[in-house]
């Protein structure tokens, strides 16, 4: 089990996991606000040849299920672009959350849409890392809100190899149980790649996304604890960064 943090657009991101003693580290390798075009990281051949295991979190606005044109086809080069530059650093995966359309009667193009992006860059040879597909907190309409819809996403997507990453806050968010939250989603999508392992700031069901710290968050540190142990997959928090060498202690002193 490696566990570690995000790092929030530091120039020394393996100097910043150093100091935490993580194992493993998130990081953008672009704005993440931003329709930039990755460049060569400065520390590359660091973050390259480190012990410390990396995976990058992709651009927020990428929303690849969309039906307009105008931010679907910029997302699906988003993805390719930071899948390519990921792999450069040695990236175990790219994160890319499930996105959203506007309606119900949407959902299935939505699907379809997804299913596109893997089936094209498929025949380009494949995308350059695993992209690991992140569950949402909130959006009537979103594409990985709620289990049922992760199901039919992953009916399309499982089999070109997508990899999914558990959000701990954003299922609570979504109102789903974290109780048995890894054998349910296993059940789903047969894997786990990655977990966000945060608390919420915000009650069950809420649909807000905002982390908190393990200590003053809503969540039950003991059943993030539990989520961490069973998962079996590298761990990476997510919560304000004043709190997170707490929250890493915590995991620590429970997961033995």
């Amino acid at each position: 089990m490696r566990i570690g943090a995000h790092v929030r657009l530091d120039s020394d991101p393996i100097g910043f996991g150093e100091r935490l003693g993580a194992e493993v580290i998130q990081m953008f390798v672009v704005d993440p606000q931003s329709w930039d075009k990755p460049v060569p990281h400065p520390r590359a051949e660091q973050i390259r040849t480190s012990s410390i295991d990396v995976v990058i979190h992709s651009s927020y606005q990428i929303n690849v299920a969309s039906l307009n044109n105008r931010l679907r086809m910029p997302s699906r080069n988003a993805v390719a672009q930071q899948a390519k530059a990921a792999a450069e650093l040695g990236a175990f995966g790219l994160v890319v959350h499930g996105g959203h359309v506007r309606s119900d009667a949407e959902r299935d193009t939505g699907i379809d849409n997804w299913r596109k992006l893997f089936e094209r860059q498929q025949d380009k040879g494949g995308f350059a890392v695993p992209i690991l597909i992140e569950n949402t907190a909130g959006g009537n309409h979103a594409m990985a809100r709620h289990f049922d819809a992760i199901a039919r996403l992953w009916d399309a997507v499982g089999d070109y190899g997508a990899g999914f990453c558990l959000d701990t806050c954003h299922a609570w968010a979504a109102g789903e149980d974290l109780i048995g939250i890894v054998e349910r989603i296993e059940a789903i999508t047969g894997r786990i790649d990655l977990v966000h392992l945060n608390s919420s700031r915000d009650e069950f069901d809420s649909g807000a996304d905002r982390h908190a710290n393990f200590a003053h968050g809503t969540i039950d540190p003991q059943l993030l604890a539990e989520v961490c142990r069973t998962a079996r997959a590298p761990v990476v928090l997510e919560t304000p960064a004043d709190g997170i060498a707490d929250d890493l202690a915590y995991l620590r002193q429970h997961l033995g």
